[in-house]
């Protein structure tokens, strides 16, 4: 019983600590965000500035360029192809369904999601948008990042839903281990629970913020909510808001572009996001 309640005592200093320091800083503002809570935007504004950006890249001319498709050329490193097995190999490879329509799903979500993390991972993005890498940032950034791929998906239909459940299933996967990592473990499943709602109050806040009623800077108070607040009620600083501008014109952006790309392309994971640094594809 004492080995027990020390084993507790341990667990609950390390959720403790989650909430200030390390890698999983404001891990708590879980407990604190509704479903799809939308905060009124402020009355008015504080006087607009620019952001102290670190990225090499001019943002303004790049989110108001015009939206292109985002497929890998065939000549790129990057692509992830199908292997063009042939004779008994590609005989024995179909006896194993390693080429029925599950296996080659499962395939192209794993390098979808490939995709997405590539995004959220990089330096450049937390640069680009002056943020700070914390659990609750990248955790937003990547949620983010999926609804922008399920988003696409869905304009194929019955098809590209099934293929997101598959990227759905990866993520998630990948979210436990996120979570594990950052420390904690006795309460795993709760948190993952917390995490899910958070997930699809995102998603519900921003499909709603490009419906053509919305208000122009919707998108902007959500982002700004989601990925720059710490708690989502305390009043923006000029830099924040600034910021999330941006991010908005960068998520209208890839919104655009991905519809823009060819089903192939986006089913098999080979295209790549708007790059927010100077790097060659």
């Amino acid at each position: 019983m004492l080995s027990r309640l020390g084993r507790l005592r341990t667990q609950t200093s390390k959720l403790r600590s989650l909430t200030t320091n390390g890698s999983a800083k404001n891990l708590s503002f879980f407990s604190r965000y509704g479903y799809a809570s939308v905060a009124p935007a402020p009355a008015e504004s504080p006087p607009q500035k620019d952001f102290p950006s670190k990225s090499p890249i001019n943002l303004d001319k790049m989110f108001w360029s015009k939206p292109c498709s985002l497929a890998l050329p065939k000549d790129s490193p990057l692509r992830v192809d199908e292997p063009n097995y042939e004779g008994i190999r590609r005989f024995i490879l179909k006896l194993l369904m390693f080429y029925s329509k599950q296996s080659m799903s499962i395939r192209g979500a794993n390098v979808i999601y490939k995709r997405i993390i590539s995004q959220v991972d990089k330096p450049a993005i937390y640069d680009a948008f002056n943020l700070e890498k914390t659990f609750k940032i990248t955790y937003s950034l990547l949620v983010l990042h999926m609804w922008l791929v399920l988003r696409r998906l869905k304009e194929d239909g019955k098809e590209g839903v099934d293929l997101g459940q598959y990227v759905y299933e990866i993520y998630n996967h990948d979210v436990e281990l996120r979570v594990s990592k950052a420390g904690v473990n006795l309460l795993l499943a709760k948190w993952m629970k917390e995490l899910e709602r958070i997930f699809y109050g995102n998603v519900v806040a921003y499909d709603s913020a490009l419906l053509p009623e919305a208000k122009p800077n919707d998108l902007q108070i959500k982002l700004w909510r989601n990925v720059f607040s710490d708690d989502g009620t305390t009043t923006p600083e000029a830099t924040d808001l600034k910021a999330a501008q941006a991010m908005a014109r960068y998520v209208r952006r890839e919104v655009a572009s991905l519809s823009l790309t060819d089903k192939e392309s986006i089913f098999s994971g080979n295209f790549s996001f708007t790059p927010l640094e100077n790097k060659p594809l």
